[in-house]
């Protein structure tokens, strides 16, 4: 087995030489870096992590808090984030707090003692991975991105657009010619969820559409809800369909079109359809969504930035901030 001892021998240096050259590379000439370098990769040598830890009191690890591993959203935020953070030499380790089964409290208290006693570098959460609970974050002490709306200011944060996007896309469909338009809303209890509704209401109300409470769904997020909302509106509103239907997500969208199909309506052919999400798999949905929103990896991408600034000193102020812009994308569906 390779040791620094041999590292060492290899390169004609020290082992202190070594060590610095692993550890603190500005502290030693080019040349010596180069030899050491050199030598452990001829003999395949792999510093032991902890040893590494307990000298620079850093794990090279970031923790992330995801709510449901199941939302086709939280993967793609979590590859972009690890992709980034390897990139400069991190590892990543990944909770999911389940927030549809109706854990994320539970799990939410023992990951974040789990992640205290990992002695992880910095922390980025996942929206509503700490549902109810955000309180928690005044009292954490390691470097921690929020993604989503975050009620007080205790840590950094980046938030989609959610009323913005909303308002973009009510006022598309009503400049579409739509009139009587359904609305299938996330749960009252989320802020994204009622942002999205105040913006998308907002635009029809400013483009001379009715707002008709008999037209308003709320859903869960999660697909079944979705179908749930499909035969609510056949139910309800079959003599005389509603000209579209705007879904806060994808998932709920997913469920709905399932219903549709298997009843028989035709999108867009009788009934309009739009979402708030812009995914990568919407590329093979047909027919091709009309939609709005932004990337996960958008969002994780720049999360990822400012926990690094953080890491790396180049940002000490105070907790900031920052907001994505949503995008619409017309296509087929309405």
């Amino acid at each position: 087995m390779s040791t620094i001892s041999k590292v060492a021998e290899r390169a004609g240096v020290s082992r202190t030489t070594v060590s610095h050259a692993i550890n603190h590379a500005d502290r030693v000439s080019k040349e010596l870096r180069e030899r050491v370098e050199q030598a452990i990769r001829e003999l395949g040598y792999r510093p032991n992590p902890q040893a590494r830890s307990l000298r620079t009191g850093r794990t090279d690890t970031v923790a992330m808090l995801i709510p449901d591993i199941r939302n086709p959203f939280y993967p793609e935020l979590v590859k972009t984030a690890q992709s980034e953070l390897e990139n400069v030499g991190l590892d990543m380790l990944i909770f999911n707090t389940d927030v549809p089964g109706g854990h994320s409290q539970d799990h939410g208290r023992e990951y974040l003692k789990q992640i205290r006693n990992r002695r992880v570098d910095g922390l980025i959460v996942g929206d509503f991975a700490l549902h109810g609970m955000h309180e928690v974050l005044e009292d954490i002490d390691i470097p921690t991105v929020f993604i989503g709306h975050l009620p007080n200011q205790a840590v950094d944060s980046i938030r989609l657009d959610d009323f913005g996007g909303g308002y973009l896309m009510g006022e598309y469909l009503a400049r579409q010619g739509h009139r009587r338009i359904a609305h299938v809303t996330g749960p009252d209890f989320f802020s994204e969820a009622m942002a999205r509704a105040d913006g998308f209401e907002k635009a029809l109300s400013d483009n001379g559409v009715a707002i008709d409470p008999a037209l308003r769904f709320t859903g869960s997020y999660l697909a079944p809800s979705g179908r749930e909302a499909a035969a609510w509106l056949k139910r309800e509103h079959g003599y005389a369909l509603p000209t579209a239907v705007f879904f806060a997500n994808y998932l709920m969208a997913s469920g709905a079109l399932t219903e549709f199909y298997d009843s028989g309506i035709s999108v867009p052919g009788q009934l309009a359809v739009a979402v708030f999400d812009d995914l990568p798999q919407l590329e093979y949905v047909r027919p091709r969504l009309t939609r709005v929103g932004n990337s996960p990896a958008t969002l994780a991408r720049q999360a990822t930035t400012m926990l690094l600034e953080r890491l790396n000193g180049s940002f000490t102020g105070p907790a900031r901030t920052a907001t994505v812009p949503s995008i619409l994308h017309p296509y087929d569906s309405a």
